[in-house]
């Protein structure tokens, strides 16, 4: 995986994950391309750590990683992870469980952080796509 901050096109972006030291890279460059689309510093670190959060249940709950797609359109920023997992376990509403549940939070940040989010199947993956408005 490139560690080189992307240079800012509209066309897509796709980065293939597939170990939990992916994650880091996959931050920074969210980071970077959403910054350079216009986001905010404060909604670019959000949309990151929705990212890192989907990502790393790509790689807890799946085999053989996933792929992020970045891209902008006009006024906001479009982001996919595409993996092998069941749709159904991404429920499109994503509650936050209590305060002493082990687990589960993951799914509701990115809920909470992010302006859309929207969880289908193709023939090939289960997407989720989030949005972030510039």
């Amino acid at each position: 995986m490139s560690t080189e901050p992307p240079a800012f096109t509209a066309e897509p972006h796709r980065i293939a994950y597939r170990e939990p030291g992916d994650l880091g890279t996959l931050r920074t460059y969210v980071t970077s391309y959403a910054e350079r689309a216009g986001l905010p510093p404060s909604r670019s670190g959000l949309l990151a750590l929705a990212v890192s959060e989907l990502a790393t249940n790509t790689l807890l709950y799946t085999a053989g990683g996933g792929t992020m797609v970045l891209w902008a359109e006009p006024g906001e920023i479009v982001c996919e992870l595409h993996d092998q997992g069941p749709v159904g376990s991404r429920p499109a509403a994503a509650r936050m469980p209590a305060a002493d549940a082990p687990s589960g939070r993951g799914l509701a940040l990115v809920d909470e952080v992010c302006d859309e989010v929207r969880t289908y199947r193709t023939a090939q993956a289960t997407v989720v796509q989030v949005r972030m408005r510039l």
